[in-house]
């Protein structure tokens, strides 16, 4: 059964940084884009991040572009997101998913599957 598990949120100041890690158990993501996505209270999950199987192909959301960074380990079967810069309103539940072999853009839920069970990261002082 495909399984993925985020780890690495926690509480941090604003203009902290922190790494999230998407670990896959269960089968290997050499063959699997993978999204980061987060979800605030009362609000939709939204896409944030994606990086292609191979890895020569990175999106993000206009909200985070320059303040992080996506990333994979393909033999660690680990994808990381690199958030600097933090800001109150990156405060979320953040989960990552896989997908299709490329990504088209910023990931869009309904393109992805086998959903962790997500991290949460709060950003305040």
């Amino acid at each position: 059964q495909l399984q993925l598990v985020e780890s690495g949120g926690g509480l941090v100041q604003p203009g902290g940084s922190l790494r999230l890690s998407c670990a896959a158990s269960g089968f290997t993501l050499d063959y699997y884009a993978i999204g980061w996505f987060r979800q605030a209270p009362g609000l939709e999950r939204e896409g944030v991040s994606c990086i292609s199987a191979s890895g020569g192909s990175t999106n993000y959301a206009d909200s985070v572009k320059g303040r992080f960074t996506i990333s994979r380990d393909n033999a660690k079967n680990t994808v990381y997101l690199q958030m600097n810069s933090l800001k109150p309103e990156d405060t979320a539940v953040y989960y990552c998913a896989a997908g299709n072999y490329y990504c088209s853009g910023v990931p869009r839920t309904a393109e992805f599957r086998s959903w962790g069970q997500g991290t949460q990261v709060t950003v305040s002082s």
